[in-house]
């Protein structure tokens, strides 16, 4: 189950969204270490995040994945958001210094994919800072907040999937230890119920955060996929491939272009991926 765009603008504007982000902003002070001028890419929904910490850097770039959705972003000014696939992202090599992951890994197709996308396009002193629910949390058995889909993760399952994309785990912190009560009585308790749990019940946090940095000293086996998933607008034009068809270059003419049949028309098979 993906978080919608709709959904997730829709919880942070509520009250116990407010709390939450505020929450998590905590946890984040505690491990986000100032990097000055440096160039900050969000994923998933981190625009809360981006206003606050995106403050002093260069650049700052909201990326939404295509299963969740967009807005534009800022409200006033040139947008900086864009809708991206997670495992292939617009950006060029080495060309970030951090990237902020908040509802993003939690949904991803394949997690260590796109890490290990986030480990390409992140700089040699790059880093990366996630926030996924912690599977021991209330907030993850419930699902009127956003933290209650997806795959909620341990902090051992967390720092063994950065490991294996080649992330050193820094600092690790813990959020959102009130239950996700929209009464009323129950969020007025919020301030007591952080401060106490942060010292009585840990492990029971609602989100884990991680601060990871960029392993180079060790090799990155290579290797080229196959096929690639391609979006296509949902208004396609009229006359266009529909989605799922792939090029057949069996059935094309020996003196035609692969994709270009001799009338001009590429000839197409059924597939679920488009193979390049």
């Amino acid at each position: 189950m993906h978080s919608d765009i709709v959904d997730l603008r829709s919880f942070y504007a509520s009250p116990l969204g407010r709390l939450a982000e505020r929450s998590i902003t905590m946890a984040l002070s505690s491990i986000w270490a100032p990097v000055p001028n440096e160039r900050l890419v969000g994923l998933g929904y981190a625009l809360p995040w981006l206003e606050r910490f995106g403050s002093d850097a260069e650049r700052v770039f909201a990326f939404m994945p295509a299963t969740q959705g967009a807005v534009i972003w800022p409200s006033s000014g040139p947008a900086s958001t864009a809708l991206v696939f997670d495992e292939e992202m617009p950006l060029m090599d080495s060309s970030i210094d951090r990237m902020l992951l908040v509802h993003s890994l939690e949904h991803a197709e394949n997690p260590r994919e796109t890490l290990n996308e986030i480990w390409r396009v992140l700089s040699p002193a790059g880093r990366v800072v996630i926030v996924v629910p912690n599977r021991r949390g209330v907030w993850a058995r419930f699902e009127h907040t956003p933290f209650g889909t997806g795959r909620p993760y341990s902090r051992g399952q967390l720092g063994e999937l950065l490991r294996e994309a080649n992330f050193t785990p820094a600092a690790w912190s813990d959020a959102l230890f009130f239950p996700p009560s929209r009464r009323r009585f129950m969020m007025r308790l919020h301030g007591l119920l952080e401060s106490g749990g942060r010292r009585l019940w840990p492990i029971f946090s609602g989100v884990i955060a991680v601060e990871a940095q960029k392993r180079l000293y060790q090799g990155i086996p290579a290797a080229q996929r196959a096929s690639r998933r391609v979006f296509v607008p949902v208004l396609s034009p009229q006359g266009a491939p529909s989605l799922g068809m792939r090029f057949d270059p069996d059935s094309a003419p020996d003196e035609a272009r692969p994709g270009q049949a001799r009338s001009g028309i590429p000839t197409f098979s059924r597939s679920k991926d488009v193979v390049w």
